[in-house]
């Protein structure tokens, strides 16, 4: 007889963009009847300059990164953020190091961004390649467009 999938844990790349957002709500949606953990990854890089010399610190830009992603858990689950949601922050490229979380995750949930009406239908580079290089299923969410009339 074959076991049903345990599923322990569920990333959820974390950007700060409307999608990412709904990704949590959606990630937490499936977290919670699978008894999964969710851990809202958000990544950050410092900048390449080329055509200046600005001084930078590496801690400005990890400080945006938590901003941005304590924002995000608190558009989607509002003062208190559920138990089984953990947060970090990781150094690096959102693809390679969402990639390399995806080895150790049941699945990673992300956030499509559009850009109008028709780049809006094509994925984004990071989910194009964490659709197709992720160690684990990626579901991809998407916003409700705007204009779509809602069934109620």
């Amino acid at each position: 007889m074959v076991e049903p999938a345990q599923f322990k844990k569920i990333v959820v790349g974390v950007d700060g963009s409307d999608s990412s957002v709904q990704a949590l709500l959606q990630a937490q949606a499936l977290a919670v009847p699978l008894g999964a953990t969710l851990e809202a990854v958000t990544c950050w890089e410092i900048p390449q300059l080329y055509d200046r010399y600005v001084v930078l610190r590496a801690d400005d830009f990890r400080d945006s990164a938590e901003k941005v992603q304590q924002d995000a858990l608190t558009r989607a689950f509002g003062n208190e953020v559920p138990r089984n949601v953990t947060a970090r922050l990781i150094h690096g490229s959102p693809k390679s190091a969402l990639i390399e979380e995806s080895k150790s995750a049941s699945m990673l949930v992300l956030g499509r961004r559009g850009h109008g009406r028709f780049a809006g239908h094509l994925f984004g580079s990071v989910s194009s390649s964490l659709v197709v290089h992720a160690h684990c299923p990626v579901l991809v969410v998407q916003l409700p467009d705007a204009g779509e009339a809602s069934s109620a």
